[in-house]
């Protein structure tokens, strides 16, 4: 990976702190409208972005180019457990499910507003306990 200066660095996890962060605020609309299938993939991205952010803060190097939360979660060094390993496979696939279309009718059906509700607390915690990573 391309190592970055300083100033750089700051940037770039600048950039990706704002962009999660409208990201953030996507969720809370889409989940106001009742698209919970969107309301979900936009928490992926929030949490793939803090996850590059704390990435180049501890590498302080370019984030590598995919999408996998638990493997960007690893490449930047975190200690993570069981669940929230398991939490964190769960919430890469709604990038995926809500994506492509092959997936996307079932990915529909799963996100009620109950599994919504539950996901989107465990991505609000861990957004914030990877925000105090940076």
């Amino acid at each position: 990976m391309l190592k970055l200066s300083m100033d750089r660095k700051k940037k770039n996890i600048e950039i990706l702190l704002k962009s999660s962060e409208r990201d953030w605020d996507t969720l809370k609309s889409m989940y106001e409208c009742k698209r919970y299938y969107a309301a979900l993939f936009f928490g992926q991205l929030v949490l793939e972005k803090l996850l590059k952010a704390v990435y180049i803060e501890k590498n302080n190097e370019s984030a590598p180019f995919i999408h996998d939360l638990k493997k960007i979660a690893k490449k930047s060094g975190l200690d993570l457990d069981k669940k929230r390993e398991e939490e964190l496979d769960i919430i890469s696939g709604f990038n995926i499910n809500a994506r492509y279309d092959d997936y996307k009718d079932e990915f529909y059906k799963k996100a009620t507003k109950r599994y919504t509700e539950n996901y989107i607390e465990i991505i609000k915690e861990t957004r914030q306990w990877l925000k105090k990573q940076i």
